[in-house]
Formats: C-alpha cells, structure tokens, sequence
C-alpha cells in the first residue's frame, strides 16, 4: 500500500530556513552590510543630478561649469563604489546559497537514509525521487540565484523609496500611493501560489512514479497486454501535471501585467504632481528629477523582483516538500536486549496495512536455527507479509516475532542485518565498480572470496567483463540485466553470512535451470542458516525441511513434503497440479 510522504507547513520552512541563516550567520551579516552600503551608494547619483540641475539653474554662465565637472567626478567615482560593492555583495550572496544547498543536500540524504524501512518500501518510488533531485536542485538554484539577487533588489528598493521621501515626503507618499494596485496584486497571488504550487510538485511526483513504474515493469506489461492501461495511465498523470503548471501560469498572467502597470504609475505621479509643485514654488527642479530618477530606478530592482517571485514561490513550495521528510514518523528506539540464541518464534502474529483488514491472522510458527522452510500459497495469501516481519522491516499490529526472545524489528539496524537479511526479486545496482557493488555486504572481503561469491550464484559472465570486478556498472557504464542483478544481488548474501535469510522469489528472474542451480548452491554454502523461502516453484518447497501452506493469512498445513502429500490438503493438490500427477 502505497503512503504519501508528508509535506511541512509555513512555520516548519521558515524555521528551517532562520536555522540556515544562522548556521552561516557571518556570511549572511557580510551579505547585508555589502547590499547595504551599495544601495545607499547608489543613491548619491541621482541627488548628483538634482544639483547639477539646480546649479545650472541658478547659474547658467560658465562660472557653473567647474562646479558641475566636480559633480560629475563625483557621479563617476560613487557608481564605480557601488559596481565593485554590489559585485562582492553577489558574490558573497552566492557563496551563502552553495553552502546552504550544500548543507540541504547533505540533511534531505541524511533524512532519507534515516526514515524507517516500512515508510521507504510503501512510499511512491516518484515521490521519494522527485524531492530528492527536482525540488532539492530547486530549492539549491532559488538559494544560489534567487534569494541573493532578490535580497540585493529589496535592499535597493527601500533606500530608493526612503530617499523620495527624504527628498519631499509628499512626492514620496504620491508615488508609493500609485503602487497601491501592487501590493493588492501580490497579496492576491501569494495567498493562492503556495496551494497551486505544491499541487504542481504533487503532480509532477505522481507523473515520475507513473513513467518509473511503467519503464521497470515493462516486459510484465507487455506480457499481459496491459499497454492500453498503462497509457491511460500516464495521459491521466500527464493531464494532471498540465492542469497543475496550467493553474499556475494563470497567477503569473495575472500578475505580472498588474506590476508591470503598478511600476509606471508611481513615475507618472510624481512628473505630474513634482511639475505643479515646481511650477508653484513648493520643490526646486533639482528635486523633481532627483525624485524622478530615484522612482526611475526602482524599476529595477522591482523588475528583478518580479522575475524571481515566481521561482521564490515554487522553490518555496519545493522546500516545503524537501523539509516535510523531517516531519516522518521516527522509527521506534531499538531494544539494547540481545538475542539470547538464533531461535525465531512467532506467535499469534497480526498485520494490517493502514486502513485495511488484517492481511496477516494469527500467525504461530516456530524455526529452529538451520532449519530450511519453504512458505508456499496463492498470490495474496500473505508470504511476502510475512517475510517482512520476519525481516523485522515491519513489527505485528499484535502478536510477537522474535528473534532468541527479542522482537525482531526492535533490534538495531546493525545487528538486525546480521541477524537477518530479505532477498527479494528488486535488486539495486549501483553506479560504481562490480568489486564495491560486492563490498557493500562485506567491506574485508578479498577478491578470491568476491569471485567464490559470484561463482557461487552462477555469475560466470564475469570474466566477459572488460575490466573484471573493476567494470563500472550502471546506465552511462555497463548495464546488467535484471538476471545478472539478481545474481550480484545474491552474492552479496554469501558474503554477508547472515544467520537467517528471508527468500522471497529471489530468484524469480532466473531462468529456471539457472534459478534451480543457484538455489542448490546457495543451500549448500547457508547449511547451518535458518532459511525461509517464500516459494514460487513447488521444486524449492520439496527440497525444504518444512514447509508452511498459507491461505487468507493463516498457516493451515506444516509439514515436509512426504506428510504433506499423504495428507491429501492444500499442498497435495498444489503439488499434484504442479508435477502433473
């Protein structure tokens, strides 16, 4: 069953936001004193060219003209401070944004790497995916881009406005009255582009998990002729995703022509009311075209504004999604008790998935350390289920699953894999040499014992490789088949050794005469292990020392095969069937 991940709300991002601020409080306080001195800089030309104005007014001889070359110098000399301000001041805003993305990066790979199995296995694959690359590389462009250039132009805007009131308040309060129409805008868009906005990355989530799970499953598609569904499928996640970006260009739209309009209008305000107040004596000129170019000049940075409010609000919404895997329920504290012995007994065991009835009904099994056991029955009877409490990745609603007396999901992560390991038919390789792909289940292992490993699986397609166990794998390198993943996959179990190993259908994707060889060897190489074996061939179940037939979530025969078989139930008429008697 699959469970949506959560997503944080305002308070959690902008907590999480003020922690990274103050994480690299010193660069950011450099930031601010850099945007600072460059904005008020920046607001000497402008009063520069008022008082050429004024001067050449009151003097229109060449007795002005010394004075206006001193302005001029002056003019020169504050926009070549404010360049190389504003430059360190980006630079500096930069260098904060690839630390705090680093430091992102690194938490949301933490996190993930932290959250409990369960959550892992039953999240959608796109979800998980898509937080981790799209709105991670989102937050870390708004964070390396965005946020410095917007700071920078905020700065910039507010010196520019306290200056139009410095300079006359009423043309000051004229022109900010014109962007009346702005904030009305903004007010408008930002109470609706958060909901549209995560809407979007949920969309795009569903249509990853989509196309990732239509592209793995590909030749069971084909095989079952399900192309038709799968493609209605994906034409409903792509029209979803449409609808999403769609309700989103329909805020910018509404948008951006008001603030285009509302940056004319304080412009227009001013020349109009600065030239009756010039013509009755109320202002000099000076001061109508100082206050015209400062109102002038906070086009630009309202422009740039503008073009980053958008991606403010979609990285804003990506954060949102990035942070809410801090809001996943922690896995429960480990147990310090250790295991007395390799026993693993399970008694009246009960599972439920959320939301639904009991797939799991009382389970009471017994294994006996190296025992071999085979868990057989219809698909939906509860096998895979039951691997996974016994592989401790999920703990029974009620009931117990133990471990020599300890429950089993209780125990460390460390101990549990070595205690126990699940084998299933999804297998991972990845980017990286065959030798490391090998080395993750035993970091001291030596080559004769990687190569006795994977010769152990029937992987003799090794020595085809160019370059060994040095052959880097993966897309971009050289690919596996799903065959040959599921035998690297098996070979890290041998050089695991772990006490008791869950198969289920591990060796699904082998051809059968290949499947039966590596399941020979494997028993050989784990006699003395506690093997439970969810089995798809009834062959592996007859070769068990016991075997356990579920139906409905019960165990309703145990047995070895002989028992089973005179007793004429379930298993004999499986078998039967099978075998062809």
């Amino acid at each position: 069953m699959t469970v949506s991940l959560p997503v944080a709300d305002r308070a959690q991002v902008r907590r999480a936001a003020l922690e990274e601020i103050l994480a690299d409080r010193w660069t950011f306080v450099l930031m601010v004193v850099l945007n600072a001195l460059a904005a008020l800089t920046g607001l000497a030309v402008p009063w520069l060219v008022g008082s050429i104005v004024d001067t050449v007014q009151r003097s229109p001889g060449l007795e002005a003209v010394a004075s206006v070359d001193r302005l001029a110098l002056a003019i020169v000399g504050f926009t070549l401070v404010q360049i190389l301000l504003s430059r360190y001041a980006l630079y500096v805003g930069h260098r904060f944004g690839e630390r705090t993305a680093a430091r992102i990066r690194q938490r949301f790979l933490d996190r993930s790497l932290a959250l409990p199995a369960s959550t892992v296995e039953r999240a959608a694959t796109g979800d998980l995916v898509t937080r981790g690359t799209a709105d991670v590389t989102r937050v870390a462009e708004a964070l390396r881009n965005a946020f410095p250039e917007v700071f920078v132009a905020s700065t910039q805007a507010l010196f520019l406005i306290g200056a139009v009131f410095f300079l006359d308040p009423l043309l000051g309060l004229l022109g900010m009255g014109s962007m009346v129409t702005a904030v009305f805008a903004l007010r408008w868009y930002l109470r609706r582009a958060r909901e549209a906005y995560l809407a979007e990355g949920a969309a795009n989530s569903s249509l990853a998990e989509t196309l990732t799970s239509t592209a793995s499953g590909a030749r069971t598609i084909e095989a079952l002729g399900l192309q038709s569904r799968r493609v209605d499928e994906t034409e409903k996640a792509i029209q979803t995703s449409r609808r999403a970006r769609l309700r989103t260009l329909r805020l910018r739209t509404v948008l951006f022509p008001s603030l285009d309009v509302s940056l004319a209008l304080p412009l227009v305000g001013v020349l109009v009311a600065g030239g009756l107040m010039y013509q009755n004596g109320l202002v000099t000129l000076g001061t109508v075209v100082a206050a015209t170019l400062y109102l002038r000049r906070l086009s630009v940075p309202l422009d740039t504004i503008l073009l980053w409010v958008e991606e403010l609000q979609a990285s804003g919404a990506s954060y949102a999604r990035v942070e809410g895997i801090a809001a996943v329920p922690p896995a429960p504290p480990s147990t310090s008790d250790v295991p007395v012995d390799d026993r693993i007994e399970i008694s009246g065991a009960r599972y439920a998935y959320e939301g639904r009835k009991d797939v799991l009904r009382g389970i009471d099994l017994d294994l006996r350390p190296g025992e071999r056991i085979a868990v057989v029955g219809a698909s939906g009877a509860g096998k895979s289920t039951l691997g996974r409490l016994l592989a401790g990745l999920d703990r029974p609603r009620s009931g117990r699953v133990d471990v020599g007396g300890v429950p089993i999901a209780d125990l460390p992560a460390e101990r549990l894999r070595r205690q126990v390991v699940l084998v299933t038919q999804e297998h991972h390789v990845f980017r990286d040499t065959l030798r490391n792909n090998l080395l993750i289940a035993n970091p001291s292992a030596e080559n004769a014992r990687l190569r006795e490993a994977l010769a152990t699986v029937g992987a003799d397609w090794v020595g085809e490789l160019p370059e060994g166990l040095d052959t880097r794998l993966g897309v971009d390198a050289h690919t596996l088949d799903g065959a040959r993943t599921q035998q690297v996959a098996l070979a890290r179990v041998i050089l695991a050794d772990p006490h008791t190993l869950v198969l289920d259908e591990a060796t699904a994707l082998l051809d059968p005469t290949t499947a039966r060889d590596t399941e020979r060897a494997l028993a050989a190489v784990l006699r003395g292990r506690t093997v439970i074996a969810i089995a798809h061939r009834l062959q592996t179940a007859h070769d068990a020392d016991r075997i356990a037939v579920m139906d409905s979530g019960r165990i309703t025969e145990i047995g070895t095969h002989d028992e089973l078989v005179a007793s004429g139930g379930a298993y004999a008429s499986l078998w039967r069937s099978w075998h062809g008697g």
